[in-house]
């Protein structure tokens, strides 16, 4: 009796762990999620949601192909080349179809998903240390040295 009782209570361990591990997002609600973000920042007519949507589902699920051969090992440097061709080409393309402020503003959206977006800093008793971006950001402080410490 106790070992049918074990074996049950390892048959529904194994079954709860299975179900509390996330499936990767798939293309289109990385895509979704992006199209939402960026409108918060862009504002855009429905007519270029849509395109841009179009262009940002082509470009996640050649990135969700390229993830599933680097993780069989079947990817070459020309499969990330190929990867990085596409998403400059979808960044003109977007470009392309926003008009005059709309085009700053993604260059500012696309400079703050590179850095990390916009991370909230928590409150509380410690000072958060100042982040320097750009060029700044590689300067040594003043009376060190380039070599080892």
């Amino acid at each position: 009796m106790k070992t049918y009782i074990l074996t049950l209570g390892m048959v529904m361990g194994m079954v709860f762990f299975a179900k509390a591990q996330k499936a990767p997002p798939t293309p289109s609600e990385m895509t979704t999620k992006s199209i939402e973000a960026m409108d918060k920042k862009i504002k855009m007519n429905p007519t270029q949601k849509n395109i841009i949507y179009n262009y940002m589902l082509d470009l996640f699920k050649e990135q969700a192909a390229l993830t599933k051969k680097q993780q069989t090992g079947m990817y070459n440097e020309d499969d990330i080349s190929k990867f990085y061709r596409m998403q400059n080409e979808t960044t003109k393309n977007v470009r392309n179809i926003l008009k005059g402020e709309q085009q700053t503003q993604y260059d500012q959206y696309l400079e703050e998903v590179l850095r990390g977006g916009n991370k909230k800093k928590k409150k509380g008793k410690h000072e958060e240390e100042e982040v320097v971006t750009g060029i700044d950001g590689l300067k040594l402080p003043a009376g060190t040295t380039a070599g080892n410490p």
